[in-house]
């Protein structure tokens, strides 16, 4: 209950930040008890096999009795809701590979109990709602994708997320609901000590809709209240008409003043022969040229609409003459790194040395990815962060993520992996806060040996990642 508690806190300050449901209701929140397959699914090698014992709660399923998972959603828009999601569960049954005993000539696919591993999982869930297309009021069958991270007992992975749900409403903020996941971890290793393997969790619960709003109380819900803040009649579904001049607020460009039909309901405070609603400065008598507004300074901004207005200035900059913050003669305006001295050749930017390339490329050699992929070692990620931090130093700059295998295995397998290596190294630094537009990626296989094949320590070498400047 201690796990419970916490987890609910962060699930609904997380949810309230980026959650909606439907356009009166937009938020929900659902809550019951989960169950874990035990990794039946991905033991199996055969479909048949994976989705035949689907629902066999009582041979593979661990499940806590208690309230263990809550979700927090918000509606997007075209049937699309976001939430996060937070669940805990003591896993009991493991179900290992398929197990051929010649003696009996059975197969079957063996449970074990790894020792009541605690497992928690955090998800990211993007839903469609299949509703509004089936039009009816109280079925709801929706599919969703996401992805999270989730622990067992030591273990811990990253998981994509695929699944369905169904849910009945048996009144208008109320459901029952049920949803099945799957969720892949990419590990190999079925050895919960160790390894996530890929699983199915299964969700039953009620779920709430709720954020309804009239913010007025005038009766009229604010997506059908003409003026939801503000209370109103029926007679003007819902608008007011606070001067009592026969103009609804929202119509009366002077609601609070009585005024003319002829005027919009406005006066001419300043007698300058512009009526205050297209007069930019009711209260101050100016030019006509400038809707009525005066000007000190002569550099043809209103003094309203000029930051500077008793100096004169350009209107693209509100009236104030252009600043060089740096002091390196290119106006910020024109400079690209306004706070660091760079040259009017690289749009006030600094330029990138030699010795600059030289410290990104020696990262670049220390970048490790798994064998025969391109997923990256641990360890390589505060190499990959420090290569980040430099290219953001240079804002204008673009550069070329070059990828380079060694010679063993097939030359198309080579260069497919070179270039899967240099894309992930620029998706990467793009997700770290690299602008796309200036990385691309290429890989050159084994055609571009930097040292020898035939030695272990060359084959390390010809295993790189390289950066080039684009000029």
């Amino acid at each position: 209950m201690r796990h419970l508690k916490k987890l609910c806190a962060i699930l609904m300050l997380a949810g309230l930040s980026v959650q909606a449901q439907d356009s009166n209701n937009q938020w929900a929140i659902s809550f019951g008890i989960n169950a874990i397959d035990g990794a039946r699914v991905s033991a199996a090698s055969k479909i048949e096999d994976q989705f035949s014992q689907f629902y066999n709660a009582k041979g593979y399923w661990s499940i806590m009795p208690a309230v263990s998972a809550i979700n927090v959603s918000k509606y997007v828009g075209n049937n699309f809701s976001f939430g996060v999601t937070g669940s805990v569960n003591r896993i009991n049954k493991i179900v290992g590979e398929r197990f051929y005993d010649p003696i009996t000539n059975t197969s079957e696919y063996p449970v074990t109990n790894p020792g009541d591993l605690m497992y928690y999982s955090f998800d990211g869930v993007v839903r469609y709602s299949f509703m509004s297309l089936l039009k009816s009021k109280t079925i709801e069958p929706s599919a969703h994708i996401g992805g999270g991270y989730t622990f067992l007992g030591d273990a811990s992975a990253g998981t994509v997320n695929g699944g369905l749900g169904l849910t009945y409403w048996f009144g208008k903020q109320i459901g029952l609901t049920y949803t099945a996941t799957y969720k892949h971890s990419f590990d190999d290793s079925r050895n919960p000590s160790i390894d996530v393997a890929p699983h199915v969790q299964h969700f039953a619960g009620l779920v709430l809709k709720f954020g309804a709003k009239d913010t007025d109380e005038d009766g009229f819900y604010d997506n059908e209240d003409a003026c939801p803040t503000e209370a109103g009649t029926a007679e003007f579904r819902g608008c007011p008409d606070s001067d009592g001049d026969k103009i609804i607020d929202k119509e009366d460009a002077c609601p609070d003043t009585p005024g003319l039909a002829q005027f919009g309901g406005c006066p001419d405070t300043d007698g300058d022969g512009i009526q205050d609603k297209e007069d930019a400065c009711p209260d101050a008598a100016g030019v006509k040229a400038l809707g009525g507004c005066p000007d000190a300074d002569g550099d043809g901004i209103a003094d309203k609409d000029d930051k500077c207005k008793d100096v004169k200035g350009p209107k693209e900059n509100g009236g104030c003459p252009w600043p060089d913050r740096d002091g390196d003669n290119v106006l910020d305006k024109d400079d690209q790194c306004p706070d660091v001295k760079g040259t009017a050749a690289n749009k006030g930017c600094p330029e990138v040395t030699d010795e600059v390339m030289k410290k990104l490329n020696d990262y670049g050699k220390t970048i490790l990815f798994d064998t025969g992929k391109a997923s990256f070692q641990k360890q390589t990620f505060p190499v990959l962060e420090a290569m980040a931090a430099i290219l953001k130093e240079y804002p204008s700059a673009q550069f070329s993520i070059e990828g380079h295998t060694d010679s063993d295995g097939k030359d198309a397998a080579n260069q497919k992996l070179s270039e899967d290596r240099a894309a992930a190294v620029k998706n990467y630094l793009v997700s770290n806060g690299i602008d796309a537009s200036r990385l691309t990626s290429k890989g050159f296989g084994e055609s571009m040996p930097i040292a020898s094949n035939k030695t272990k320590a060359g084959k390390a070498q010809n295993r790189r990642v390289e950066v080039k400047l684009v000029k």
